[in-house]
């Protein structure tokens, strides 16, 4: 028993666009080609320049939705993103750096300052992938409102402490009257 097999072998435009060694002849039945042998003009572009445009374009996307993740997550402290652009082969402009200013000053109470430090965290990593800088503003943030918890935490213990100062002085008043005995406290038996 003898079996035939057949290996069927399809290359997309988009595949053969990426691929530096494979492009499609189309006057060969699809079948894949040496790009060196083959530099077909479309739009004016060839093969190479149309790949560069291609992942010129995939780094925009990526680079405006990085940038757009933070001031989704930043809302209020973010100012407007600017970028920095490259011109492709096709004389079009494609953002290939990006940033976002984020206000980073410690808000007025202890409470405010940890919700704000909270936010810019959370602005700074929001992207799926953030770079270093973005790691170094949410370490940032993490110092910050560490600060607030600690001033919070002191700012509670002094009012804890006052509040147990004037229990602390209601009792010893109220055991020193009562150790006093009825007329120190105002009233007599025998009026």
């Amino acid at each position: 028993m003898t079996f035939e097999v057949f290996v069927i072998s399809s290359v997309s435009r988009l595949q053969a666009a990426f691929s530096p060694e494979v492009a499609i002849d189309d006057r060969g039945g699809g079948r894949p080609v040496d790009a060196e042998k083959s530099s077909p003009v479309r739009n004016g572009l060839s093969v190479e320049e149309q790949r560069q445009v291609e992942v010129l374009r995939a780094t925009d996307r990526k680079v405006r939705a990085h940038e757009l993740a933070h001031i989704a997550a930043g809302a209020g402290l973010t100012g407007a993103a600017s970028f920095t652009y490259q011109l492709g082969p096709d004389n079009q402009r494609y953002a290939v750096a990006g940033e976002v200013s984020i206000d980073i000053s410690s808000g007025g109470d202890p409470e405010e300052a940890i919700a704000k430090a909270q936010q810019i965290r959370a602005a700074a990593l929001a992207p799926a992938d953030p770079s270093p800088q973005d790691r170094k503003v949410a370490a940032l943030a993490t110092k910050m409102e560490d600060s607030a918890r600690q001033e919070l935490a002191s700012q509670g213990s002094a009012a804890s402490q006052s509040v147990t100062d004037a229990r602390v002085g209601g009792a010893l008043a109220a055991y020193q009257a009562q150790a006093d005995g009825p007329r120190s406290a105002g009233f007599s038996v025998f009026a």
